[in-house]
């Protein structure tokens, strides 16, 4: 049952698409300075990650430099496009603005201009570097507070406060305090603090990333994204609502803006899921989630994961690899949901345009397209992989050409069908587009998002170096695919055309720079936290802090994390509540992992803060995309955030799983293993839905719901149960390390708990694991591994460990003491325990089973 809330509030709306891109509109000749200043920005992005300043011999720029003119123009964008206050105007720039967009650029620019003084000079400023630099903190924190609304702004401030008042501070937050000069020589004059990492990822890596969707979605992809969604879900139970999910999904390839996926997918799918019987709620919700996990879905993620690369040190194609499942299993959990909720009301979907076919004829012809696919993915791979050693050099010319024609051949395939129309949101769809039209003449769009993927996993190009070849073939398809498709089909205007392809282009490049505004002021307003930590060592304060709170306790303190994230993200943007989160609080939950004897990859510590972080967007009472959802649902955005929090429980659960469990990461797993966690992992997390949703079959008894948690949990952990079944290692004592070293085979570790003092001269105590280094015996293996140890009053203490060598790097150092150590012994496979995890839910089925036999009317209550 529909309630009868209104449509679309589009000011409620135009002021959170503010939010991402500016709230001023300007006009004359100042609009078109805007719109210059941004295409030019986005021009400048492009010829620096291009080869062409190398070929030329000009225009060539250090990554500082770079990072220079990145943010003096985000800053002269910033105070152009965001007014101060909301009774600012809204159409022209005050006086006051221009001059602080003049200056601001100016200060943001300053270590482009005055680079060689700056590098002569280093740790010395003078007292006009020190001038630049306070009024450059100044306007930059002013840009974020316009920008990005004033809670990155204060925290900022608070961490500049605390650099200098460090002696004043009480007990543990003391420290020796930094003078003036030394705070503003490093926040702003190095590479440490506005100007650190974040900011150079912002330039090198995801303002392409954002500009390449952007000009993706001008070409028309978003559309047609939406349109193939409906076409083939919207006929099914609750459809629209599916097709929602899948549509935010592919959108969430090219966006990496959640309010923006929002809006985008959101005004075409909540007034279909009212439609069909989603209450406003449930309909604003369920586009909520879909969009906000738009940014975990690869390959084009939020602009978090590409400062993943930095923080963590791996490259972007493993950051894809390690995020990929846990997005597609939080993708088919949500389309569960959905399903969910569609049999709970008894839903039907709109009515399809498609010929109705028999399930075998569509089985065979989905396996039939899936094997030529495959085939042709096989063909293109080996076959360019022959053609680069025969054509040498000449190799990339004909791949470009190949690729050239393909897309010349896919807009010919395309124009043999209907154009796609866009949609009117107002306007009541009756009957759903044909899928096979509607997949056939957008193809071509598919071909960018090809040659990045191509480009990131095969060739094993930069994330940026990617991103510019994907750009450069957008740019191409933007100028062309209008005239090309009018001459197809045989109305072609060949200068009309060809303007309308410039236009087209002109507005993708604009957008891309209005987008990129809110994260390139983000992530040097985080630089100002990053270098404040670095700068007092308060991430140690806050370490010993948070340690503290959580009593030890690895998993409190992941939830302590979980709540940080949740709480900076109501007024964070997504990018720099994962800067400060990671920066204070990642190394801690390694450190304590290691303490309790639970080797943490570092990338599943930071895809944990980036979950989180993302979550944030959801959670009321200031999630944004909620607002924006109910925006367009007519319903109360409080209401809506709650409820896809609720949905988005999954997305909150799979964090703590790949902590504990780094196969659902794919690390260290092969192919045939990969496949199988695919299928066991999707499985338990439809379970774990089932269990939060009350209904599986029927409506769920609560202990039903209990043992439904209890079977997603022993089949994404079966380790946990396994482990006290048949424990994994054997205590063996500290005197043998140098035997059970040598016992060790292949690519086992023993596991090793070391007392000692840190660097600071605190009792530590912490856990490696130690690989089986070269050496046929325990003893050369020990002189391999360059560890030296001795026995004393029946203590095994470490005597010295070789300068460089692989036990300095695991953290073995003089005079610590080994009070453990465990040797890996056969354990029976863990996945044993999914069978009896397997034969509870088969019980819980016959049950329901056996309940909707007896009550059908219990299995379809009337509301959504």
């Amino acid at each position: 049952m529909t309630d009868n809330t209104s449509g679309p509030d589009q000011a409620k709306l135009d002021e959170l698409a503010a939010t991402d891109t500016g709230g001023r509109k300007l006009t004359g000749i100042p609009n078109r300075l805007f719109l210059g200043v941004a295409a030019l920005w986005s021009l400048f992005q492009l010829w620096i990650a291009s080869p062409l300043p190398f070929l030329f011999g000009f225009g060539v720029f250090s990554a500082t430099e770079a990072r220079s003119i990145h943010l003096s123009l985000a800053v002269f964008l910033a105070f152009m496009a965001y007014p101060a206050l909301k009774r600012s105007p809204r159409e022209r720039m005050p006086n006051t603005d221009w001059v602080m967009a003049l200056v601001g650029a100016f200060c943001a620019s300053y270590l482009y201009f005055f680079y060689d003084q700056l590098a002569q000079r280093p740790g010395a400023p003078i007292l006009q570097d020190v001038i630049i630099g306070v009024i450059g903190i100044v306007l930059l924190l002013e840009a974020c507070r316009r920008s990005l609304g004033p809670p990155l702004t204060i925290i900022a401030l608070i961490f500049l406060i605390y650099s200098l008042a460090g002696p004043y501070m009480p007990g543990i937050l003391a420290h020796r305090g930094v003078s003036f000069s030394g705070l503003v020589n490093h926040q702003w004059l190095t590479t440490q603090g506005v100007f650190g990492i974040a900011l150079g990822v912002s330039t090198s890596f995801v303002f392409l990333f954002v500009l390449f969707g952007a000009l993706l979605d001008k070409a028309g992809a978003g559309n047609y994204f939406i349109k193939v969604a409906f076409s083939l879900l919207g006929h099914y139970r609750g459809g629209p609502a599916k097709a929602a999910v899948v549509a935010s999904g592919l959108t969430g390839l090219i966006s990496g803006s959640s309010i923006a996926n929002t809006v985008t997918t959101g005004t075409f799918t909540i007034p279909m899921m009212k439609r069909v019987g989603f209450s406003s709620t449930k309909a604003g919700a369920i586009e909520v989630s879909s969009s906000v996990n738009g940014q975990i879905m690869p390959p084009v993620m939020g602009a978090a994961a590409f400062l993943m690369v930095e923080y963590v040190g791996i490259p972007y194609i493993d950051v894809i690899k390690h995020a990929f499942l846990p997005a597609v299993i939080s993708y088919i959990a949500l389309l569960y949901i959905v399903h969910l909720e569609a049999m709970k009301a008894g839903m039907q979907g709109l009515e399809s345009g498609n010929p109705v076919r028999p399930w075998l004829a569509k089985i065979l012809g989905f396996l039939t397209g899936l094997v030529g696919l495959m085939a042709l993915s096989a063909a293109v791979y080996y076959g360019i992989g022959w053609l680069k050693p025969a054509l040498g050099d000449a190799a990339s010319w004909v791949i470009a050409v190949g690729v050239a024609a393909v897309y010349v051949g896919l807009l010919k395939l395309g124009s043999n069908y209907p154009e796609l129309e866009h949609d009117d949101a107002s306007k009541e769809i009756t009957q759903l587009p044909r899928t096979k039209p509607t997949v056939m003449v957008g193809l071509h769009y598919l071909l960018p998002v090809v040659v990045l993927v191509w480009c990131l996993m095969v060739e094993r190009l930069s994330p940026g170096l990617s991103a510019f070849w994907a750009t450069v073939f957008m740019i191409f398809i933007i100028l062309t695919q209008r005239p090309l498709d009018a001459l197809f089909r045989g109305k072609s205007e060949l200068v009309g055309d060809i303007k309308r392809g410039g236009i087209d282009l002109w507005e993708g490049l604009v957008d891309g720079a209005r987008n990129m505004i809110g994260i390139g002021i983000a992530t040097a307003t985080a630089g100002i936290i990053v270098g404040a930590v670095a700068q007092t060592g308060v991430g140690l304060v806050l370490a010993d802090l948070v340690e503290l709170l959580s009593m030890g306790n690895l998993l409190l303190m992941l939830l302590l994390t979980g709540v940080l994230s949740l709480i900076l993200g109501m007024g964070l943007p997504t990018t720099a509540n994962y800067i400060v989160v990671s920066a204070l609080l990642a190394p801690v939950i390694v450190q304590l992992g290691e303490q309790q004897g639970l080797i943490v990859p570092l990338i599943a510590v930071h895809l944990f803060v980036f979950y989180f972080g993302i979550m944030a967007d959801v959670t009321p009472p200031v999630g944004l995309a909620s607002f924006a959802a109910a925006a367009i649902s007519g319903a109360d955005p409080i209401r809506t955030g709650f409820q896809a929090f609720y949905y988005s429980l999954r997305t909150a659960a799979l964090p703590f799983l790949f902590i504990f469990n780094t196969d659902l990461l794919l690390i260290n797993v092969d192919l045939w293993h990969g496949i199988l966690i695919f299928v066991v992992a999707t499985f338990a997390m439809l379970v774990f839905a089932a269990a939060t949703q009350g209904f599986m079959l029927v409506r769920s008894r609560w202990y039903e719901s209990v043992l439904l948690l209890l079977v997603a949990f022993t089949l994404f952990r079966p380790g946990f149960w396994m482990d006290r079944i048949d424990s994994p290692y054997e205590e063996v004592p500290p005197a043998q390390f140098e035997q059970a070293l040598g016992e060790l085979e292949g690519n086992e570790h023993l596991r090793v708990r070391i007392d000692g003092l840190d660097a600071y001269g605190a009792p530590t105590s912490f856990v490696v694991q130690v690989p089986a280094t070269e050496g046929d015996t325990g003893a050369e293996r020990l002189d391999s591994l360059g560890l030296h140890l001795m026995e004393e009053d029946g203590k095994t203490l470490v005597d010295m460990t070789d300068f460089g060598s692989e036990a300095e790097e695991l953290g073995f150092d003089f005079d610590q003491e080994i009070v453990a150590v465990q040797l890996p012994v056969g354990q029976l496979p863990k996945e044993l325990m999914w069978i009896p995890g397997l034969i509870l839910f088969a019980l819980i089925v016959l049950l329901q089973r056996r309940r909707r036999r007896i009550a059908p009317k219990e299995a379809t209550p009337a509301t959504a």
